[in-house]
């Protein structure tokens, strides 16, 4: 299984190359390395944003609908790209990817 991530740190503090210093991560670390540990033929490698447009955004949304009611980001919107909060289910364009081993060109909110 390969696994991308956009964070060049975590990736390698996954792969035991860098130590996790922030003590409020290192429960998370624990976790994911004993998820990994019950996949076989794991890659890890860190893929720069530039170069993953789809997950940069779905990133940006995710991290959008996290923010508490005072707070506030912008996230740009191409084209009439408009996610429906009520609809949406981060979990599909993950699914697709898994089926087809690609992006959906657009995503179906409706």
């Amino acid at each position: 299984m390969n696994i991308y991530g956009d964070s060049k740190l975590v990736a390698n503090q996954v792969l035991g190359e860098y130590e996790v210093k922030k003590e409020d991560l290192i429960p998370y670390h624990q976790q994911a390395l004993q998820l990994l540990k019950q996949l076989d033929d794991i890659h890890v490698a860190h893929v720069p944003r530039s170069a993953n447009k789809l997950a940069d955004a779905l990133a940006n949304l995710a991290a959008t609908l996290a923010l508490g009611a005072e707070e506030s980001m912008q996230v740009p919107v191409c084209n009439r790209w408009v996610v429906s909060l009520l609809k949406y289910d981060w979990r599909q364009p993950i699914i697709y990817f898994l089926d087809h081993q690609n992006y959906p060109m657009i995503l179906d909110t409706r």
